[in-house]
């Protein structure tokens, strides 16, 4: 059963008679654990008409790459041989998503859309909405809990989120079984981009080639469950005590995966609940409440990618110490070439340039220093902003616009008053050699170009 919760209807039109009804995929790219889809099967079989998948390719996503491009293709190609196994085909467009999902509409019974909580998604689908000929229903398929159903207000911090979150776990932590097609799909003659042919379809995009695809991680379901596989057998045990130490590796390395909705949320949720591991508790912190915070912070606060979204208090300290001398300056070039004085932060950015992702840890430490070492907070707030959304694989991301909130103060609360930071938290080069043999982090990111893995 697909809770009513996760089910909003985006426009006023009335049902039709068409060919088939249209499955929107934009956010939730798997064939399966995807409430969307199994909707849109669903009312296809209700009317005895099949379920055609569709997905817009567009390069005027923002910071779009090759990396990021390279990694959601390689998704994608999985993801259209599964949908072809259950008897849907995928139709891929190089066209912006809203204006292909218009077209394939015309002649469709119904459409269906998954649900993004940025703004360029919420205007796709809003212009999608107002320009089709028929009915739009939105199936809420990246959170565990919906977000309005979770706060209907955006929260100050996870402290109060998670009680709200936790008291609805039983209804929203359930699996969703898998519907067979009454109908295929297959036999549509839609013309349509093969996925695997990734050098040619970049070739033709106008995107930013700088940045390469990543050598350690490959996009699809199916590399996601390998991982995750290897996590539940050897690391969550000690997830919760050793997550934080960046020259280890205890961490999931799901978020690439949840970022272009290759990984449902709540199959990894329920994998790990249903363990008796002591890492259980810790893990589901970072993947529901924490997570599902970020998508809070986007979906309510319109300035979600501007220091204006920062509590009037981080703000307010913030603004006061803006005249105070910074110890360092660099220039944007500096930062992105891994060339400050700092030998731990230009590995967490050679991290991130080199294989598309930086230990979470030192992520923190990374935002909190670019304030530290830029002229003002717009400016060290944009280029945290850049560099992540550049060169992370899980970057323009609902986790990735709140993380760098969080390292100016955003979901936290008022610390000891320093120069720079006033009283938002700041972290040092001492914290990390007192916690962690942050040496042997250095050295694994440095000897081969890669993280340990």
């Amino acid at each position: 059963m697909i809770q009513k919760e996760r089910l909003s209807l985006l426009n006023s039109k009335e049902p039709k008679k068409g060919d088939y009804v249209l499955y929107w995929m934009q956010a939730a790219q798997r064939a399966e654990g995807n409430p969307a889809l199994e909707y849109a099967i669903r009312a296809a079989n209700e009317i005895r008409q099949p379920c055609l998948a569709f997905f817009g390719l567009t390069d005027r996503f923002p910071e779009a790459n090759a990396r990021s491009m390279t990694f959601m293709l390689e998704g994608l190609g999985e993801t259209r041989k599964a949908l072809a196994d259950r008897g849907v085909k995928l139709v891929i467009m190089t066209v912006s998503p809203e204006r292909g999902a218009v077209e394939l509409a015309k002649p469709a019974s119904l459409a269906v859309v998954d649900r993004g909580y940025l703004r360029i998604q919420k205007e796709w689908r809003a212009r999608a909405a107002e320009d089709m000929p028929c009915r739009l229903v939105q199936v809420e398929t990246e959170v565990v809990v919906p977000v309005e159903t979770a706060s209907p207000k955006e929260e100050y911090a996870a402290a109060t989120l998670r009680p709200k979150i936790r008291r609805l776990l039983p209804e929203f932590l359930t699996a969703w079984s898998e519907t067979k097609p009454m109908k295929d799909s297959l036999g549509r003659t839609d013309a349509s981009l093969d996925p695997e042919d990734i050098p040619a379809i970049l070739s033709a995009l106008k995107i930013d080639r700088k940045v390469a695809a990543s050598p350690v991680y490959k996009g699809g379901t199916g590399e996601a469950k390998k991982r995750f596989r290897l996590f539940l057998r050897e690391r969550l045990d000690h997830f919760g005590d050793l997550r934080n130490d960046p020259s280890l590796d205890y961490l999931s390395h799901l978020s690439p995966y949840l970022h272009f909705g290759q990984v449902s949320p709540v199959w990894a949720a329920m994998k790990v609940a249903a363990t008796d591991s002591r890492g259980k508790d810790a893990f589901l912190e970072e993947l529901i409440v924490r997570r599902e915070l970020a998508a809070n912070f986007v979906h309510y606060n319109p300035r979600y990618d501007s220091p204006d979204s920062l509590p009037a208090w981080a703000r307010a300290t913030l603004r006061e110490h803006a005249r105070d001398e910074r110890p360092s300056l660099y220039s944007r070039e500096e930062l992105e070439a891994g060339k400050t004085h700092d030998p731990y932060w230009n590995a967490a950015q050679m991290e991130m340039v080199l294989t598309g992702k930086m230990h979470g840890y030192m992520r923190m430490y990374w935002g909190k220093k670019i304030l530290e070492w830029s002229p003002t907070v717009e400016e060290a707030y944009a280029a945290a902003l850049s560099l992540n959304n550049q060169y992370e694989i899980d970057g323009r991301d609902p986790n990735g616009f709140a993380g760098v909130a969080w390292c100016f103060g955003k979901h936290d609360r008022p610390w000891t008053r320093r120069p720079v930071f006033g009283s938002v938290r700041y972290m040092n080069d001492k914290g990390l050699r007192r916690k962690f043999d942050i040496d042997r982090y250095v050295r694994n990111v440095g000897g081969l170009g890669l993280p340990p893995s």
